[in-house]
């Protein structure tokens, strides 16, 4: 029998098809075609990127444009927002508006044009996690934005446009509608049980370990009680901590062991997956947050959205998180 399931944070509802039930081997997903030529992200094409705004060499930063970099991030060359300019915030009789002030830059994750994100080293991918936090530190100094969102599209279907392995961010002047959300939902939580919610979501399902898929130290994966798609995972720091901006050194080494593993596993499971992953992380400026707890979403692109999703705001996914978890474990056992 099918299930309705209950999102803890967001309150959104999810339908657990059972009768859809599918394994890891019935998702076809197309081998993604290697198209060739010119790339804009290769070493020794950074004259055709905006200059860069961070590079590290040698693990160093260091702004200097030239080809021996390790990650580089760049201004994206066709910005969703631009950062010049002023808000202008105005009315249009019972509509508001701005002018579309931000930031949109590209993280190019490796100077190797077919590096795979999981199979980096971690020394490496740790790199990627310090890109994002020293950019994210860096944007929070301009008081025009309240919000950078830190994202990965792999795969056509997912949203890339570009072979070479890179992420992006975009700061916003505004607050994204599913961060108030989760920030709403997470407050309410804590104002009754005086609780985090992430931190009783973490420690229930290390008691119950169905929905564990790995974890270290530091950090723990889990498929979510109400995923969105097949083989959705969250990824938490274990200790209570509401911004990213505050992960040490140490802290983005054991976050880029657990990401590896946990892509790495998804890939065994369902080779050449196209996904998301999105950074959530607290609004800018704000300060410890008791009540909300910073953490990765991967979202797989298995699963399309039709009229019923669109109208109702329901997701229906085929594969219980319990089933998916389990595959995810063992799928570096085999």
């Amino acid at each position: 029998m099918p299930e309705l399931r209950k999102d803890p944070v967001l309150g959104r509802w999810i339908i657990i098809a059972k009768e859809r039930r599918k394994r890891p081997t019935d998702f076809v997903i197309e081998k993604p075609k290697v198209l060739g030529g010119f790339c804009p992200l290769c070493p020794g094409n950074e004259n055709f990127t905006p200059p860069e705004v961070l590079a590290y060499r040698q693990n160093s930063p260091s702004k200097n444009n030239g080809p021996d970099w390790q990650v580089r991030v760049v201004p994206n060359k066709y910005p969703a927002l631009i950062i010049e300019g002023d808000l202008g915030k105005e009315a249009e009789g019972l509509f508001d508006k701005m002018n579309g002030i931000g930031a949109h830059e590209v993280i190019i994750e490796s100077p190797g044009h077919n590096d795979i994100f999981w199979n980096l080293p971690v020394g490496h991918i740790s790199l990627i996690f310090k890109a994002f936090r020293d950019r994210l530190k860096d944007l929070e100094q301009d008081h025009r934005f309240h919000y950078v969102m830190v994202f990965k599209n792999l795969g056509k279907a997912a949203g890339a446009s570009l072979e070479h392995s890179h992420s992006q961010l975009i700061a916003l002047p505004v607050l994204p509608r599913m961060i108030v959300s989760e920030l709403e939902g997470a407050k309410s939580y804590f104002q009754y049980k005086d609780r985090c919610l992430f931190c009783d979501i973490i420690r229930q399902e290390i008691q119950q370990g169905v929905r564990v898929v790995c974890q270290n130290e530091l950090f723990i994966t889990i498929s979510p009680f109400a995923p969105r798609t097949p083989f959705e995972m969250w990824v938490l720091p274990k200790q209570h901590a509401s911004d990213y901006c505050a992960q040490s050194d140490a802290q983005l080494t054991g976050l880029a062991e657990i990401m590896s593993q946990s892509l790495r596993r998804l890939d065994c499971c369902i080779p050449n997956v196209p996904y998301n992953f999105v950074l959530h992380t607290q609004p800018l400026r704000l300060g410890n947050i008791e009540h909300f707890h910073w953490h990765f979403e991967i979202v797989p692109t298995l699963t399309s959205i039709a009229g019923f999703e669109w109208g109702s705001g329901f997701y229906i996914n085929p594969m219980p998180p319990e089933e998916a978890a389990q595959y995810l474990r063992e799928s570096l056992d085999t």
